[in-house]
Formats: C-alpha cells, structure tokens, sequence
C-alpha cells in the first residue's frame, strides 16, 4: 500500500511538473503566433492526461481499453524520458548561447535557437525509443552461463536451469510473447525451469489465456516458479494457484531435494512483507544437509544478503530489466539493488541476473536487451 501512495503522488505531482517544463522548451520558447502556441498546449496537456490517466486508474481499465489506451501512453513515457535527458544535456549549451543572442536582441536568432535545441532533442528521443521498440518486442536473446559451485557433486557436473523473468504479461505482452518465450525454453532442454517472478501485470481473470502456454513448459526435473512484487500487485493468491495449475510448482519459502546431491529453495518477494506473505529464509532453508549445495530463487537481487547470511551457494533473479532503458540503469542501483544485469557476488555468494524475457511500461529496451538465461552448474 506505501508503495502504491508512493507511486500515485510521484504521478499526482511529476507529470503536471514534467509537462511545464516541456511546454517551456518546446512550446513557449519555439513559437510566436497565438494559434501556434495553444496547439503545441492542447497537444501536450492531451498527452499529460493520457499518461497520468493510464498510470493512476490502469487497474480500473478493462483489458481491451487498457491495450488501447496503454500504447500511445507509454511510447509517449519512453519519448517523455529521453526528452528529459536530451533536453537536460543540450541545456548547458542553450543557456550560454541564450546570453550571446540576449545581448544582439535579435528575435530570430533567438527562435532559431529554441527550435534547434527542440528539433534536435525530439529526433535523437523519438530515434532512440524507434530502436528500444524494436528491442522490447523482438525474440529475447539466450543467454548461456557456467556457475562454478564448491559442493556440487561430480555426478552433477553440467546441471542445466533455464533462467526466465519479468514477462510481464499484460496489455501490451499478450499470448503470442508466452509463446515465444516457452518455444526459446522449451530448445534449451534444461533440466530445470526457473521462473523467477513478474510473470503478471493483471489479474488471473484479465490474463488466463496469456498464460495457457505456460502449460507446455518441461524440464527434467520440474518447473518452478516465486513471487515478484508485480505478482502482489495482481492478486498473488489467485496467481499461486493459477501457476500451479498450468504445472510449475511454486517454491513458497521451501526448499526440494533434486537427484544428484543438489537442493532447489525459493522465497517470496520482499514486497510479500506489505501483504502478509514476507520472505522467510530459515523456513525454506531449515532442516538442509549442508554438505549439500543449495540454488535460491528469489526475484530481486537485494535478496542476496539475507540469502548469504543463510549460507546459500548461488541465488537467480530479475526484477532489474537490465535498467530497461538506459541510463535508467543508475536509478535501478542507486535503488540498491547490488547487481544490475549478469553474474556478480554480494557477500561472497554467487548471484546471477537475468535482464528478464518482457518489458514493465513503456515497449522499449535501450542498452538491456530481454534475455531467457541457460545456468550451467560446474564442479570447480
């Protein structure tokens, strides 16, 4: 609930915010007629609403008017963010040459000068969003990586897990994308699915056929799924059963032994902690051979120092996106979150990150490209 108040007035307070200055740079400085200026207003104040009406009251939306409205709304977020940026870096720049054309009064030149830092803001935004669309919503790449793991047996050397996060099914990430995704798991012959959260944005009523192909999901020795903080989101009671019934097993603060000498555990989000179902690593670590060398699941990365603490020999998990659209990487770290993207250590304990399979927001992906991970175990 905190982080939902949170949420809405960063929305209530930034957008109105953002939009002004917007309106100053693009509108006010760059035009001089009337008719002009309360076109590029109407313009923006249309665009405002449709962003903050889509982020505050997408949960009231039925599905196909959320679809509708939620493309035009989140393009406009990307190019909105990278605006900001290009806008911020030329404003330097802009203001010195401002002075210079301040003291020659020539009006043109001051408009000139507006309009350039405008046009040029607005391609490089609108070409960076054009390439992160095309990223967002082509096949998410394989990743393939070798953990060495002290313990593990020789007779498990090269125990293969396929690494899946973040899908996000949602308006924008329909069946066809779970379909994707599952045929990209489905050829690495793994011998275990890891779904490591953020399957959902959307309730088990508005995505049950998105999630029918999930069904078709194999490994060796099972599939298995924990809980994300969008699964809180959306109701992760009626998801725990959903994901249940299509055959992955939820890993609900517990832990398996698998054949071989190797234990598979998995925790709740930590937003679970706001909703009554917080991570508990004693429970799902308790009782465990500690010769035996132990895989956590837990969805984000700031997990890993409790996971350490409890002697964990590896944790997998997402949540980061990568940063989803850089630079946005350095708001995900100053969050922190001790690993971004890939393999890392936090407190001595391996952690790996996949970039996850779909997109959260905007359908763009700049400098993190979506990824389904094969984790290959090794002896040392």
């Amino acid at each position: 609930m905190g982080q939902a108040i949170l949420f809405i007035g960063i929305a209530v307070i930034g957008v109105p915010l953002i939009h002004y200055y917007l309106w100053r740079r693009m509108v006010r400085d760059t035009t001089r007629s009337r008719r002009a200026r309360w076109i590029g207003t109407g313009i923006l104040l249309g665009l405002a609403a449709l962003l903050f009406g889509t982020l505050i009251g997408s949960r009231r939306f039925p599905q196909r008017a959320l679809t509708v409205l939620s493309w035009p709304a989140y393009l406009w977020l990307a190019v909105l963010f990278y605006l900001l940026i290009g806008l911020a870096v030329l404003e330097l720049p802009a203001f010195i040459a401002r002075r210079r054309v301040a003291a020659s009064q020539d009006e043109s030149r001051r408009l000139f000068l507006a309009r350039t830092v405008a046009i040029t803001a607005g391609v490089a935004s609108a070409g960076i969003v054009a390439y992160g669309v095309t990223q967002a919503l082509g096949d998410p790449v394989v990743k393939r990586v070798q953990i060495p793991l002290a313990k593990l047996p020789r007779s498990t050397d090269g125990f293969r897990i396929a690494l899946v996060s973040d899908i996000h099914l949602g308006p924008l990430n329909n069946i066809a994308r779970t379909r994707r995704i599952v045929e990209l798991i489905k050829a690495m012959d793994a011998d275990l699915v890891a779904v490591v959260g953020d399957l959902v944005d959307g309730s088990v009523e508005q995505l049950d056929r998105a999630v029918q192909p999930l069904r078709d999901l194999r490994g060796r020795y099972g599939q298995f799924f924990v809980t994300g903080n969008h699964e809180y989101y959306s109701g992760y009671e009626g998801w725990v059963a959903e994901v249940a019934s299509l055959g992955i097993r939820p890993l609900r603060n517990e832990r398996i032994e698998l054949p071989g000498g190797l234990d598979l555990a998995g925790v709740n989000d930590v937003t679970g902690a706001s909703y009554h179902d917080a991570p508990d690593y004693a429970k799902a670590l308790a009782g465990r051979d500690p010769a035996r060398p132990v895989v956590l699941l837990a969805h984000q990365p700031i997990q890993a120092h409790e996971a350490a603490a409890h002697g964990v020999d590896l944790q997998l998990s997402g949540h980061t996106h990568g940063g989803q659209m850089q630079p946005f990487g350095l708001v995900v770290r100053a969050a922190q979150q001790p690993i971004l993207s890939g393999y890392g250590q936090v407190d001595g304990m391996p952690v790996y990150v996949t970039n996850g399979a779909g997109f959260w927001g905007p359908p763009v992906r700049v400098g993190a490209t979506p990824d389904v991970t094969l984790v290959e175990l090794r002896t040392r």
